[in-house]
């Protein structure tokens, strides 16, 4: 991994790894890609960004030759709750965007991550300590796009012997970006309100249970995951792995430790909370930890305590106080 492309760097996940990468392997060795310009100036202007449509295959052509990568983290994708709204959308972008950059990789002979999700499970699977390997039946378009999307990297890696890696992330928390049309965003909306507001209108019941991981150890999986011994790794296409599972009430009363005042209600989203009790309360990640060594560093008490002072100072700048 010396020269690598993020798709989608715009969102949660790219905004953090692109940033990530450039302090690994030099600025100009990561090229940020997006749909759209970034508004963080950042991630704009501390290496190459191009504005590049994962459907426009004539555009991928031309950012592969002009940049000659060996890697690409592809994580342009529509989330599940946008994406019960838009299911025609939601296939076009997560299945043919992968096929395209999985062509791509092919062509220019790179190694592609493909993140999965939780959501790639459902309602017929073990829901406590999910295997690495069992029964995936979603009943979510933005699942049903995980699951094939696994399939088809495994496809590539077996019929073409590209080199395809991945993992199902659990829902994950930022304090660098807003929410972005997840099931899991209330854990991270609802530090951003407790600071602001005191108080949080949540759309889950208070007792739903989800796998779910700080941003500093999802981008720390992918880049450990993409550095691992391929002669090690057995299933590819996607390793469990997690951190921490808890419910709303759960993170409300850590909160509450920091916050005295904060408040909790509740006004569940039948469609939200249908698709996070069709995922699994936590994941068993033995495959993960033996093939790559894989280990989480942030449980939901010291992310509570970072999420709460990183945040203080972000919402504390006058943009980010007219977002929120």
């Amino acid at each position: 991994m010396k020269k690598v492309l993020v798709t989608g760097s715009v969102g949660q996940i790219g905004s953090e790894l692109t940033v990530a990468l450039r302090k690994k392997l030099g600025e100009g060795n990561v090229v940020a890609s997006d749909i759209r310009m970034p508004t963080d100036t950042v991630l704009r202007d501390s290496g190459p960004f191009e504005i590049l449509d994962c459907l426009d295959t004539n555009h991928i052509t031309r950012v592969m030759q002009i940049h000659e990568c060996d890697t690409i983290f592809h994580l342009a994708a529509i989330l599940s709750a946008i994406g019960e709204s838009k299911p025609a959308l939601s296939w076009q972008v997560n299945m043919n965007g992968l096929y395209n950059f999985l062509e791509a990789a092919r062509q220019y002979k790179c190694a592609l991550f493909f993140p999965s999700s939780i959501g790639a499970f459902g309602p017929s699977t073990p829901p406590d300590n999910t295997p690495q390997d069992t029964i995936q039946r979603p009943d979510t378009i933005y699942g049903v796009t995980k699951v094939a999307g696994e399939l088809l990297c495994d496809y590539y890696h077996k019929r073409f012997g590209l080199d395809t890696r991945g993992v199902r992330f659990p829902g994950l928390i930022s304090y660098e970006t807003e929410p972005g049309g997840g099931t899991t965003d209330y854990a991270v909306d609802i530090y951003r309100k407790a600071l602001k507001y005191k108080k949080y209108k949540c759309y889950l019941r208070k007792d739903t249970a989800i796998d779910m991981m700080y941003m500093p150890d999802a981008v720390r999986s992918m880049i450990m995951l993409m550095e691992a011994d391929p002669n090690k790794l057995i299933h590819r296409n996607a390793f469990n792995i997690c951190a921490m599972s808890f419910t709303p009430d759960e993170i409300a009363a850590e909160i509450k430790k920091h916050i005295p005042e904060f408040e909790i209600t509740y006004e569940v989203d039948p469609v939200r909370q249908a698709i996070a009790d069709s995922w699994p309360n936590s994941m068993d990640d033995t495959s993960a930890q033996q093939e790559w060594g894989w280990e989480a560093t942030y449980d939901l008490a010291t992310m509570t305590v970072d999420m709460l002072e990183q945040l203080k100072i972000k919402l504390a700048t006058p943009d980010s106080q007219k977002r929120v």
